[in-house]
């Protein structure tokens, strides 16, 4: 059976870009005869606004989603995680790391997809004692590839572009890339429909699923939303959260911003109207790679 899920973070309410993501995996996983779950990715507490998480699943119940299954928060599941880092210990995957970032900054010029690429030198060289511990995943020169439903095939060298990535930080926080692999795992997610702003994590995750002997899933990645200066719609460019009085239109404009042309008339629909309409008409083939149409912060 199909098993899609939207997984939120939980740092504000929910934003257009947010509405997107959102409205691309419900219809993907209904269009399929399958299960929609909610997740709430609150891991990273000090970054989570209070209440946030509520007021999300407010606004989805206010634009007419239903999910299948109870509502899974990261916060809640650190023994889980630790027993997933304990079976890695376990299989010597894994390794610990007690330096800081201006030590790796000053040891390192090999930058890769989104930051320096950590030297391994607490592999090879004993760890600093008396000394906050994070631990790392082993890379070796693996040449991860996959196919994106939007995005076409995709590949990337996780050792030369990644390098050792962290699987709990220093602070005792899990990190993302852990916990969304563990939890698509135990939730049987067969299907990932986000956001294009998380396609980097795509290879980390696919290598530490083969780590652990997990299914392979299907990734789609739709465009992300921008506002009118090109910055990706999100707390830190202020978006503005998604009414819920307006409904109807926010789902029309994310249905085209998605390629789905739905009709005029869905602007004034009622939302049970436009979720039929979107049970008959949705396609994930009409979705852009890319979409230059910015939106109003």
């Amino acid at each position: 059976m199909y098993v899609g899920r939207f997984a939120p973070s939980p740092t504000g309410p929910l934003h257009f870009g947010s509405l997107v993501a959102a409205v691309a995996s419900y219809c993907e996983a209904k269009a399929n005869q399958g299960l929609w779950l909610v997740r709430m990715e609150d891991l990273d507490r000090p970054r989570e606004m209070k209440g946030a998480a509520d007021a999300i699943l407010h606004q989805l119940e206010a634009f007419g989603f239903e999910w299948d299954s109870e509502v899974i928060y990261q916060s809640k599941r650190n023994e889980f995680y630790s027993e997933i880092l304990q079976q890695l210990k376990q299989q010597q995957l894994i390794y610990p790391c007690t330096c800081t970032r201006k030590e790796i900054a000053d040891s390192s010029n090999q930058i890769g997809i989104d930051s320096i690429i950590y030297p391994k030198t607490c592999l090879t060289h004993p760890p600093k004692t008396n000394a906050p511990i994070a631990w790392r995943i082993k890379t070796s020169p693996t040449l991860i590839k996959f196919n994106d439903a939007i995005q076409g095939s995709l590949e990337q060298n996780i050792a030369d572009q990644v390098g050792d990535f962290v699987l709990k930080r220093a602070d005792g926080l899990y990190a993302y890339q852990l916990a969304v692999v563990a939890d698509d795992a135990e939730q049987k997610i067969t299907h990932v429909v986000r956001g294009a702003d998380l396609l980097d994590s795509t290879s980390r995750q696919i290598y530490l699923q083969q780590q652990l002997n997990y299914n392979a899933l299907q990734y789609a990645h739709v465009p992300v939303a921008s506002n009118i200066a090109g910055d990706k719609l999100s707390k830190q460019t202020l978006a503005k959260a998604i009414e819920v009085h307006t409904a109807n239109h926010l789902l029309y404009d994310a249905l085209s911003f998605l390629g789905q042309h739905p009709p005029a008339e869905i602007k004034n629909a009622t939302l049970k109207e436009i979720w039929h309409w979107c049970g008959s008409n949705w396609q994930l083939t009409n979705i852009p790679k890319t979409r230059k149409i910015s939106v109003p912060s």
